[in-house]
């Protein structure tokens, strides 16, 4: 069955996660009539399912180290942030009702620390403001010069003055985010990067024995050693997860990009972790060497060092035992244990993706493709990424804001061309 809509819609969303919202409420509150389109069965299912355990929005630390964590594209997503940061992001928050705070960390959270509270607010102010839901209508492309998408009574032909996608990357594919747009859009030339898992896991190869012993477990004070893209040796203390075949978590996480990049380019990547942070190597040295009797190493080590369990275990599974057996390359390894990542997990559970719409194809004052008018793109769509912490949404609300504000400027330019005044 296939029906048409004859009246246009103002402007057309498609995605209803933070960017297609934002976009959305730009949109409505400057008058103009607003139709959003999810595939799925309510808007902002990533977002609650992020949020359950507990609401991260953004991050409190200086702005210019904020503006770094988006790497290779800062300055790209700074254009984005610069009229929405994170001050004016709690704010907003703020505005709809919902009391925020700065954690420890520097993160900032809703008090309540949850995400449903903030989206029913942000979903009524949304019809209130007059935006039109449309919920299990999947976009499959264009017919002629119209939108196309399949609905509960069959495909639907929709006509609109401007376009805005917001469609995800392609992470947790049964919350809607899977990359299904990435062939519509290359069908018009739209310059593309491919989609790959950001914020994610890696297979490492782990022995049965480990695996078997050791899955699930966490390794709470532990640092990590790697080498980032420009060559620079970095380190970070933080806490990771041992999975049934590799290692994840937000320690992980925040070196996911690099690590990624260099498999990709080299097959494997070397990690070295630090199992005793809290001791000096000379410390870790002299505890080792220590003369044990009748003790087994193992027993020494957690006697001494406090290294047991899953600590333990890694030991025992990256060194050969001749090296276990050496004081001298045991303790050596201890503060600087190798460890090699194999591949990526994919990209289905990573918690973000990279890739997509290269800015390259946006024209960076209105979020528009360039080589097709009237069509703007906003959110993980876009080819760039972050570490986890709020940097995720942050620029996600902002780039939405951004495409909003931008079809809106376009729908003005044309109105004024046609000689037909200002939208009301």
């Amino acid at each position: 069955m296939t029906t048409s809509i004859a009246q246009p819609t103002r402007v057309a969303v498609i995605g209803g996660g933070p960017a297609g919202l934002m976009a959305a409420e730009v949109l409505s509150l400057a008058g103009v009539r607003v139709d959003l389109y999810d595939a799925m069965p309510s808007v902002g299912r990533k977002f609650l399912l992020a949020g359950k355990g507990g609401m991260n929005i953004t991050h409190s630390e200086p702005y210019a180290d904020f503006v770094a964590r988006y790497g290779a594209r800062a300055p790209e997503v700074a254009a984005w942030l610069a009229p929405f940061e994170p001050q004016a992001v709690r704010e907003w928050i703020h505005g709809l009702g919902v009391e925020t705070f700065i954690g420890s960390s520097g993160r900032v959270f809703p008090t309540e620390m949850k995400a449903a509270p903030l989206l029913r607010a942000w979903l009524h102010r949304l019809r209130e403001s007059g935006v039109r839901f449309h919920m299990r209508h999947r976009w499959l492309g264009w017919r002629g010069d119209a939108l196309l998408l399949a609905g509960p009574d069959g495909e639907t032909s929709v006509r609109a003055d401007a376009v805005i996608l917001a469609l995800g990357g392609a992470s947790w594919a049964r919350l809607g985010s899977d990359g299904a747009w990435m062939p519509l859009l290359a069908s018009r030339s739209v310059a593309l990067a491919p989609l790959l898992p950001s914020n994610c896991g890696f297979d490492t190869d782990w022995s049965a024995h480990f695996s078997s012993r050791h899955a699930g477990a966490p390794l709470t004070t532990v640092a990590v050693c790697w080498t980032d893209a420009d060559g620079a040796s970095v380190r970070r203390q933080g806490q990771f997860v041992v999975t049934a075949g590799g290692v994840e978590g937000s320690l992980i996480y925040a070196m996911s990009a690099a690590l990624r990049d260099q498999i990709a380019a080299n097959g494997s990547a070397t990690v070295h972790l630090d199992l005793a942070p809290d001791f000096s190597a000379e410390r870790v040295a002299a505890e080792v060497t220590r003369p044990r009797g009748a003790r087994s190493m193992s027993s020494h080590l957690q006697s001494r060092l406090g290294l047991k369990g899953v600590k333990s275990g890694l030991l025992r599974e990256c060194l050969s035992a001749e090296q276990f057996s050496d004081p001298v390359q045991l303790a050596g390894a201890i503060k600087r244990l190798p460890l090699v990542l194999r591949r990526a997990r994919p990209i289905d559970e990573a918690i973000s993706s990279a890739g997509g719409v290269r800015f390259e194809a946006i024209d960076p004052a209105t979020s528009m493709l360039r080589d097709v008018p009237g069509l703007f793109v906003a959110g993980e769509m876009v080819d760039w990424e972050a570490p986890t912490g709020g940097y995720l949404l942050t620029a996600c609300l902002a780039s939405g804001r951004a495409a909003g504000r931008g079809a809106l400027a376009w729908l003005e330019a044309g109105r004024e061309a046609d000689g037909r005044g200002a939208i009301t």
